[in-house]
């Protein structure tokens, strides 16, 4: 069993952004386990408010700008752990910079408040997947990184958000000794995906590499209490718990994309592709933290 960071009683965490539903979800399961919770919502407090959770005393909500870096510092003040996420709609070259900008922001608050133990920092498997000639490396795995140029090409700019990003954030922390760790998730499946999911850009070629992966939202929630509370974390871990490599998968996304589509006609010229993408650092992690993620479930 890995040991971990300190007891949970009492401990103070912000996670941002709490309107989101990773964040949302963050801070249910976080009471849940003993925290006091700075609750961050960007640019929609209201929500955060309406949320189920917005009434407990052991939870503030802040509304905050990531551009903004006061209402960031404000908000991670007196706190042990930071748990970042940033989403948003759609993605263009100006929230390229956006994004960057916050991350920036972010770590620069975490390094600034002497209270905090580590930072985890939400990033996406589109910051490790996109290169120039992919298909003749080896399998995917935490080592890798997207190439800024190759997504600027192809205006992949949801991964061009998150590769800099990430590369924002991980300079800032090793040059100010900030402990953060990582979690690069794959395709969050939700109600609300659509076809118009800013990290399904490039969806066909992402199938065709083996690298089209999905997570689900237990599994994500579950890796960033492991993580967070593990001393024996480190680095960047890759979150995922399916690999669309079949047909019939790609089918079965396709149909929860779009509904109301018709289903698209058996094809002989579809295959099995291989799955060129593996999380092992994060199970073995998750294995080795054990039954300490069903406490205070």
């Amino acid at each position: 069993m890995a040991s971990s960071i300190g007891s949970q009683e009492a401990k103070t965490v912000c996670v941002m952004d709490a309107s989101s539903r990773i964040g949302a979800a963050l801070v249910d399961r976080l009471l849940r386990r003993g925290y006091t919770i700075h609750a961050a919502a960007f640019g929609r407090g209201d929500e955060a408010k309406a949320a189920s959770w917005s009434e407990s005393k052991r939870v503030r909500v802040f509304r905050s700008d990531p551009l903004d870096y006061h209402s960031i510092a404000d908000a991670v003040r007196g706190c042990s752990g930071v748990f970042y996420s940033f989403n948003n709609d759609s993605y263009d070259e100006f929230m390229v910079e956006v994004e960057v900008r916050a991350a920036h922001n972010v770590l620069e608050a975490c390094a600034q408040a002497d209270t905090v133990e580590r930072v985890v920092f939400t990033s996406s498997v589109t910051a490790v997947i996109w290169k120039e000639n992919r298909k003749l490396a080896e399998d995917v795995d935490e080592r890798d990184w997207s190439e800024p140029n190759f997504c600027r090409k192809y205006k992949l700019w949801h991964a061009l958000a998150k590769t800099l990003s990430e590369k924002t954030a991980w300079a800032l922390a090793m040059d100010r000794s900030v402990n953060m760790v990582s979690v690069n998730s794959g395709l969050l499946i939700e109600p609300q995906l659509s076809p118009s999911n800013p990290y399904l850009k490039g969806a066909p070629e992402m199938y065709e590499d083996g690298v089209l992966v999905t997570v689900e939202l237990k599994l994500l929630i579950d890796a960033h209490i492991c993580i967070f509370e593990s001393t024996d974390a480190f680095g960047r871990y890759l979150c995922f718990n399916h690999a669309i490599c079949r047909p019939e998968d790609a089918v079965k996304l396709a149909q929860m994309l779009s509904p109301l589509a018709p289903s698209p006609p058996p094809s002989d010229e579809l295959r099995v592709i291989q799955e060129r993408i593996q999380s092992k650092k994060l199970n073995k992690l998750m294995l080795e933290f054990g039954d300490e993620l069903q406490l205070a479930e």
